[in-house]
């Protein structure tokens, strides 16, 4: 019989873990800095023994004694945390497995590859819903994608799930913190629990969930970046069950960025006993939900996964990789070396496990037509293949060159610079950032860090781009191989004023594209009060790049 031990085998998610160990038929050592807990749990369980350890200390004496086939790391927290029990391990010619989710230490596990292959051990990070579940899920998502371009991934809570200690200081540890993302074909940061999104659940037979959800910091955020086809944008969020915990968590955030204070970890020990508070309202539901989007044989597909977990069996997953891994050790399926988790599972074993609880999955995929063609229908094929691939937005994309902006002098331009925060005069080097959700594309232009932005959407046939509380409507109507586009009337604050003569902006063709934004340079002279706003317009135009070169996607 295989020798297990399990450290934090007594814990929320370690017990669990114990548990499953024990009904694969392995003799399991529950461990802990706490031996009355981990005795009290191995009282319950078949061919179970406790054993007080601390993973922070000296573990050789008890791998030398016990002589165990696996240990499990199941105590955390990971973040800013030593590898030194995998190398004990090592050191002992024993393989290794844990549930971290810290992105560092998870992305960092390779670093100890070749003297893992040396001892003929294997050393596994990340056995846990991400990255370990989450990249089986990508995988099965993107089978047969020759591109993928964006990759977003929620989890939600219930609030009756154990939240300990360890779950509560990795959440802490980067609230509010930067946390770099590859978006837009380029690393950017964000600040941790930001980023607030309300995102719905759905599986067939099953009420939907709505959760709020924000940025979450984990090991998918590099990891699938670099691991999958046409390096995608890749975005987690996760939150608890009821928004206003989001919400005051979000709050807490900001004297970390303000730089008030280094971190929240402190204080988890004051947030525990306020969830305690909370924990028998709401439900016993969680779920989780993967969306990709890419490319396949030529076509935009758009499939997402989402998993609703009842009866409070939400917690039972995240033990999940680990049982499944141990298995895999005991069969002799995983070679030697040392390794992120993710990549290493499929989805279908998985969904072996979802049997036995109240779990249901399900996928679905839908296709996409992007934003211009939809407004131009047949003339967008005609388009030169530069200005129909810049056009062409699904997920995320970027694209960077250079741009050489001319301004107007006019106090009206003046103005209208100040509020949408357009670059001086000059030549610069410009980044535009694509994003699409829901059909609505979001424009980021960075000109030498100075970036303004813009949202384009369809409504009754025009293409309507979006400057704040203005919004601006033209068709696009094709110029030989060009686009160009014309204003039909823009609004404030969605008051119309309407356009007594239009002009098109410049058609757009090949490498040289004129004009990244869709303002006109013509006057709309429909009421005097347009007609101040109209005078920025027509000095907008001139703020813009007048020549950009993009040489790549």
């Amino acid at each position: 019989m295989k020798k297990i031990i399990v450290l934090g085998g007594y814990g929320g998610f370690g017990s669990r873990l114990s548990r499953r160990l024990a009904g694969d038929g392995f003799q399991v050592v529950v461990a802990g800095r706490d031996y009355e807990a981990a005795e009290a749990l191995a009282r319950q369980l078949p061919n179970a023994i406790a054993l007080r350890a601390d993973r922070n200390g000296d573990l050789a004496a008890i791998l030398s004694e016990q002589k165990p086939f696996l240990l499990i790391d199941a105590a955390g927290p990971f973040q800013q945390s030593e590898r030194r029990v995998a190398q004990a391990c090592i050191a002992a010619g024993i393989h290794y497995i844990d549930l971290a989710d810290a992105r560092d230490f998870v992305g960092a596990i390779s670093s100890l590859d070749e003297p893992a292959r040396a001892a003929g051990v294997a050393i596994v990070s990340g056995a846990s819903s991400v990255p370990a579940l989450s990249s089986a899920v990508v995988a099965a998502l993107t089978r047969d994608m020759d591109e993928v371009h964006s990759i977003e991934m929620s989890i939600s809570a219930s609030n009756r799930a154990t939240a300990g200690a360890s779950v509560a200081s990795a959440i802490l540890s980067y609230v509010g913190k930067p946390v770099p993302l590859w978006r837009g074909r380029r690393w950017r940061e964000k600040r941790g629990w930001h980023m607030l999104k309300r995102q719905n659940y759905a599986v067939i037979g099953k009420p939907g969930l709505q959760r709020l959800v924000a940025l979450a910091d984990v090991p998918d955020h590099d990891l699938l970046v670099d691991g999958t086809p046409g390096r995608p944008s890749v975005l987690f969020r996760a939150g608890p069950e009821f928004a206003f915990q989001t919400l005051a968590l979000w709050l807490l955030s900001w004297p970390v960025v303000w730089g008030w204070v280094t971190s929240l970890r402190k204080i988890g020990h004051f947030l525990l006993p306020l969830q305690g508070f909370t924990a028998k309202l709401g439900t016993a539901r969680s779920a989780m939900t993967i969306e990709t989007k890419g490319i396949s044989q030529g076509a935009m597909l758009a499939r997402r996964w989402t998993l609703i977990a009842d009866n409070g069996d939400g917690v039972e997953i995240p033990p999940l990789p680990a049982q499944l891994l141990a298995r895999a050790l005991r069969s002799g399926q995983l070679a030697p070396g040392a390794r992120p988790a993710g990549g290493l599972l499929e989805l279908t074993q998985f969904r072996d496990l979802f049997r036995a609880l109240a779990i249901s999955d399900e996928t679905n995929e839908t296709s996409y037509t992007p934003l211009y063609q939809r407004v131009m229908g047949a003339a967008f094929a005609r388009l030169s293949e530069p200005v129909r691939a810049m056009h062409a937005v699904f997920g995320d994309g970027g694209a960077e060159g250079e741009a050489t902006v001319s301004r107007g002098r006019s106090l009206a331009a003046r103005l209208v610079a100040g509020v949408f925060g357009f670059p001086p005069a000059g030549n610069h080097p410009l980044h535009v950032s694509f994003e699409e959700e829901d059909g609505i594309e979001r424009w980021e232009r960075d000109f030498s860090g100075r970036c303004f932005c813009s949202h384009l959407s369809e409504e009754k046939g025009h293409l309507v781009e979006r400057f704040g509380p203005f919004r601006f409507a033209f068709d696009l109507p094709a110029r030989g191989n060009g686009l160009s586009m014309e204003i039909r009337g823009w609004s404030f604050l969605r008051l119309p004023f309407l356009c007594s003569w239009r002009r098109a902006v410049p058609p757009m063709s090949g490498r040289r594209m004129t004009a990244f934004t869709s303002m006109s340079r013509s006057p709309c002279r429909s009421s005097a009060w347009s007609s101040i706003i109209a005078a920025g317009c027509g000095s907008l135009t001139d703020l813009i790049p007048r020549v950009v070169r993009l040489p790549r996607r």
